[in-house]
Parts: C-alpha cells; structure tokens; sequence
C-alpha cells in the first residue's frame, strides 16, 4: 500500500469515526428517494388502473342494463278476458264465435290490433281500434271447423283447429287518433305484443261455466254492435228549430220594416 492509499483510507476511517450517521444517512436518503419514486409511480398506475376499472365497470353495467331492458317483458297497456284463452263450440262443419273483452287500464289512448295464424277461416270483429283510458270491449272472434275426413278421426280434426293462434297487439297512440292497420307498420319499435291467444273448443252440448261464460260475453257483444250501429242522438238545436227560429226573424223584420214605411209616408204627408 502507498502512502498516499494508507493517507485516504486512514483519513475515511477517521471521518466514520467522527460522524458516524453519515454515510448511513446517505444511504437511508437515497434509498427514501428510491422508495418515494416507486411510490409514486406505483400509485400513479393504480390511479390509471383504478380509472379504466370504473370505466370499463360503468360500460359493462350499461351494457348489462340495456341487455336486461330488452329481456324484461314489456308493460301490458289491455286487460283481456279470458286471458290467456278462446273458447269455440265445438260444432264441425260450421262457423262458431267466440269473445273476449278487451280493456284499456293504461293512462292514454291504446290502439289495439287482432292477428290470427289461419286468416283464411278466422276473422275478427272489430278487426282493431283505439280504446281510451278505463274504456272496454267485446269483440267476437268467428272461426270455421272443418269436418274431419273420411279417413280421419275426429279428434285429430279438432287438435288442428286447436292450433289455431290469435295474436292481440297493442300501440300507445295520441287522442283523438282513427283506427288504420298501418298504424302499427309505421311505429313497429313500440308495438308490444299483449298476448297470444290459444283455441279451447268447448262440447256445445254439455253445459259448462266457460261456455255458459261465452254466450253471456256474445250477447253483449252484440248489444255494444247494435248501439254502434244506431246513428248518435244529437244533442244541439234541430234543423227544425233553427227553421223556425229564422221564420220568427223574418216575422219581425217584416213588421219593423211596416213600421218603417208608415212613419216615412207619415212624415211625407
């Protein structure tokens, strides 16, 4: 070793002994900067982390929202009854009727629409309309059953008429709106489909409650089409009246207009 190595390291070794913390300190300061800068960064990426977590969370919950809106079943603006069924003696060969009431317990004007799968031997009546709030109907559903072959029994006739559906449909709609079938073309995203309608024949010459039921609901049926069908009383002033109401006029401008003429020929003279 020189002299000048022996000088150095006698020189270091003397300075740790008169400040002992120093070079510890040092090394504790850097090391301190050390961890604050991965600190720092460290919490500068959860931060970013934390960030695209909420983002990607609200899209996911908006996606979730909007999945689970189109799957939860739209708001029913009709009550129907029956409900879930229609009901048809069962009568092959000829044209039987069945009904259903059909009521608006929604807060607005509902249009509403009838569908059926055998369009060719169904038919409804009215085919649609527009029901105000609280407003109800009957309509009559007609339908024809087939006779059953010769070689087919007749149980199997009566399960294919069985399959019949009818579609009832529904449209929210300004007062005041008519009744056409475009109408639910037109706005196809706010049709909901209220229900659809299953065939039930019933043995037309056993009584039942739901059959008893049914000929209660067409009789009224025919009831509310005989009061359509009877022209409005109207309720302002009668053609008549206003004609003799004009007759009266006349009368009285006649005589003022002789009382006129007298006085003229009075003050002539």
């Amino acid at each position: 070793m020189s002299i000048a190595d022996h000088h150095r390291s006698h020189s270091n070794g003397k300075n740790r002994r008169l400040f002992p913390f120093w070079q510890s300190g040092t090394t504790t300061s850097s090391s301190k900067q050390n961890h604050q800068l991965q600190f720092h960064h460290h919490h500068n990426n959860n931060n970013s982390s934390n960030e695209n977590g909420v983002v990607s969370t609200a899209r996911s919950s908006n996606k979730l929202s909007s999945v689970a809106k189109s799957l939860m079943p739209a708001r029913r603006r009709l009550r129907l009854d029956p409900g879930n069924n229609l009901y048809f003696p069962y009568e092959p060969g000829k044209q039987v009727r069945s009904a259903v009431r059909i009521k608006n317990h929604s807060s607005s004007h509902v249009a509403f629409k009838f569908q059926t799968t055998a369009p060719k031997s169904c038919y409804m009546r009215p085919p649609g309309g527009v029901l105000a709030p609280g407003e109800s109907l009957i309509a009559t559903v007609f339908k024809f059953v087939e006779q059953p072959d010769k070689n087919e029994k007749q149980l199997d006739q009566r399960s294919k008429d069985c399959k019949v559906k009818f579609k009832i449909m529904s449209l929210k709609v300004k007062e005041g709106t008519d009744f056409v079938p475009e109408l639910f073309d037109e706005q196809k995203d706010e049709v909901v489909v209220e229900r659809i309608l299953r065939v039930i024949f019933l043995d037309a010459d056993r009584p039942t409650p739901a059959l008893e039921k049914l000929k209660h609901q067409l009789a009224e049926a025919e009831a509310q089409l005989e009061l359509r069908r009877k022209p409005q009383v109207e309720t302002g002033p009668k053609v008549v009246g206003q004609g003799l109401v004009i007759d009266e006029w006349k009368e009285r401008r006649e005589k003022y207009l002789a009382r006129q003429q007298e006085v003229e020929a009075v003050d002539l003279m």
